[in-house]
């Protein structure tokens, strides 16, 4: 006995800090929860990568959809869990935006997660249904100026919302904003003709691109996108200098160890070189873009910022 706690003794008396470097090791599934609705491009993207670490972590990653509340539901759900790394979190930019739209926040988007990795860059993509009178921006613009109010243009969160409203106060036209809940559902309603236009990520519209159903009217960043070559960027159809997109990253409740990151940026790192997950997300329209959790939360204060001084000037408001 006296052997045994001489043995321990020097472990136990290192510094609480040198034993947190202890590699970390999930002991049960990890719950990675995407506050949105299934099928939409975080989520799909989201489980893609829970398969592709399948192989690397002892236990998998399950996913699971909390949607809600522009993803405050099933955020709130992570920031009060166990800060252990058995519960995830997987958001769109629009994360932070929320401290500008909602208007009691029950937490702080920032303060109160832990950045783990940035993962993709989030371009959007406007879609509109092949069976619309228009085949180009300047088309939908001229559709909505004969039709004013009464041309809605579609968005699943904040960003898509933002990108849809700034377009229309750039052009002088009045476009309503209509609110879905996942890129699944509004590319349904593109497709079926129910919804005119909308603002959707590349990995929702990817899948209905080659249906001949859809086209793609632009992309809201300064270039165009490498899964539409073909579509011009809205600064090429003359509204100077618009360039908006997003991101999609992976967060945990505040206080995780730092352990936990340095398990699983590594293995996402990895599981990014591979050619099957490389061909898998190019398939999917996703950007491939891995930042470490202080790159993240540098992008994250940007987002928080740009929100911050579109509310002070009066482009965006709170929710009712």
């Amino acid at each position: 006995m006296r052997r045994r706690a001489a043995l321990l003794l020097p472990a136990l008396a290192l510094p609480a800090a040198a034993r947190a470097q202890a590699r970390w090791e999930p002991t049960r599934p990890i719950r990675l929860v995407v506050p949105y609705a299934a099928s939409g491009g975080t989520d799909l993207l989201a489980r893609a990568i829970a398969e592709a670490l399948r192989p690397t972590l002892p236990q998998p990653l399950v996913v699971e959809n909390r949607a809600g509340a522009a993803g405050v539901i099933g955020t709130e759900m992570v920031v009060r869990a166990e800060p252990d790394g058995h519960t995830l979190l997987m958001v769109v930019s629009t994360h932070v935006a929320n401290r500008v739209f909602v208007p009691t926040m029950p937490y702080d988007p920032i303060r109160d997660v832990t950045p783990i990795a940035m993962l993709s860059r989030n371009t959007m993509v406007l879609m509109a249904g092949t069976s619309q009178p228009f085949a180009d921006l300047r088309g939908m613009l001229a559709q909505a100026r004969a039709n004013p109010g009464k041309f809605g243009t579609g968005s699943t969160e904040a960003l898509s919302s933002f990108i849809g409203q700034e377009l229309a106060r750039r052009a002088g036209v009045d476009m309503p904003d209509v609110a879905y809940r996942s890129g699944g559902p509004l590319m349904n309603d593109v497709v079926a003709g129910h919804l005119p236009v909308g603002w959707t990520s590349t990995v929702s519209a990817m899948p209905h691109v080659g249906t001949g159903k859809v086209r793609a009217l632009a992309v809201s960043t300064a270039t165009r996108s490498p899964y539409f070559p073909d579509t011009p960027s809205v600064q090429e159809q003359g509204v100077a200098d618009f360039d908006l997109a997003g991101w999609v990253a992976l967060l945990g409740p505040r206080g995780l160890p730092d352990a936990v990151a340095e398990r699983l940026v590594p293995a996402i790192q990895r599981a990014y070189a591979d050619p099957a997950l490389q061909e898998r997300l190019k398939a999917m329209g996703v950007e491939p873009d891995l930042r470490p959790g202080p790159a993240l939360l540098e992008a994250m204060r940007r987002e928080d910022r740009i929100w911050t001084e579109a509310a002070a000037k009066g482009h965006v408001r709170p929710q009712q």
